[in-house]
This record gives structure tokens, C-alpha cells and sequence, in this order.
């Protein structure tokens, strides 16, 4: 899937979708994000040695699983974090890399869904996590508004 497919399955626009391509395979999502370098998590962090923040591999790493939710995410669902367990950063992911996920969906609890997922540049490892997604109405998000 390119960029504007993942853009019918993800609510996620501009600098927040962090998918360039994104494909299924026996069951999993193998996403890819190519860190260009002037994104805006790395304006500061750190201003002499750049590095991906540890929240922002998680984020792309629920992006790429939430393509599996893609059926679910439908008629005004959305996908929203529940938990991130079990996070091991292995080592920095820097400008240039090419991060690529594999992530899967481990079991579900009626609108809760577990997944696990890595992450890797040139086939190293630099992060794994064990996470869970909570599907929500985004019409009750919206009224919680006060």
C-alpha cells in the first residue's frame, strides 16, 4: 500500500502519518518510514545528534498494526492505544534509516486488541514492544468534549 491507500485505512494526516508503505503478509503488517531528517520530532531532539524518539517508534509501530484492523476500523471506529507493555529500545534509529516494522495482532477481548511488534534498520533491531488498541466510536470521542 502507498501512502494515500494508508490514508483510507488511517485517520492519521501531514506530520503525523508516519507509514510511507505498508503491506500484509501471513498475518503480519510490514510497514516502512523513511526518516528524511527534518520531521518535527527531530527539530530538538537532540540538536546535535539526532534521534527518533522512543514514542515516535511506537507510534509507527501501531500505525503498521492498525492496517490489520482495517476491516474493524469501519462505520466510524477508530483505533486508539490502550497500553504499550514490555518497550525495549536497542538502538537509536537516526535520519537517513530506513525503519521497517513487523507487527501482528496477538488475540482479542471483544474491542481490545493485543499486538506485538519490531522494529529494524538493514535488519537490525532497534526496538520491540507488546501493546494493546482499544476500538472506539469516534462520535463519543467527540462528545466527551466539554
Amino acid at each position: 500500500m502507498n501512502k494515500s491507500q494508508i490514508m483510507e485505512i488511517l485517520p492519521h494526516r501531514n506530520s503525523m502519518l508516519l507509514l510511507d508503505e505498508v503491506y500484509e503478509e501471513d498475518g503480519e503488517a510490514h510497514g516502512i518510514y523513511n526518516v528524511r531528517g527534518d520531521e518535527f520530532f527531530l527539530d530538538g531532539h537532540f540538536p546535535d545528534f539526532k534521534i527518533v524518539p522512543g514514542v515516535i517508534l511506537c507510534e509507527i509501530l501501531a500505525q503498521s498494526t492498525c492496517i490489520l484492523l482495517k476491516d474493524k476500523m469501519q462505520d466510524g471506529k477508530i483505533a486508539l492505544y490502550a497500553g504499550l507493555d514490555k518497550v525495549k529500545f536497542k538502538k537509536p534509529v537516526l535520519p537517513g534509516d530506513k525503519f521497517e516494522t513487523k507487527c501482528r495482532i496477538t488475540r482479542n477481548m471483544g474491542a481490545f486488541y493485543f499486538a506485538e511488534g519490531e522494529g529494524y534498520v538493514d535488519g537490525e533491531l532497534k526496538i520491540k514492544a507488546t501493546y494493546s488498541f482499544a476500538l472506539a466510536d469516534k462520535s463519543d470521542i467527540c462528545s466527551q468534549k466539554s
